[in-house]
């Protein structure tokens, strides 16, 4: 007996390109610490769900806002 599945997966839409508005800046704490996780990681994109440039962009600002000293490497 095979169960099938008739649900379809939510794809999961890129923040940044659905807030127009909002900008990937290292001193935005807020923002990125949202794509990272309680170990202080960075999140993969299907756990994101950002797109590869914007992903690109997001760990780029996470690595500098670490070495400026506004976000830890480890959890506290």
């Amino acid at each position: 007996m095979i169960k099938q599945n008739n649900q379809q997966k939510k794809e999961k839409q890129c923040f940044f390109c659905v807030n127009k508005d909002k900008r990937i800046d290292y001193k935005d704490n807020e923002v990125l610490r949202r794509f990272t996780s309680s170990y202080m990681k960075i999140q993969p994109r299907r756990r994101s769900g950002l797109c590869a440039k914007h992903q690109r962009q997001v760990a780029k600002a996470i690595k500098q806002a670490r070495i400026a000293g506004l976000l830890a490497f480890v959890p506290k």
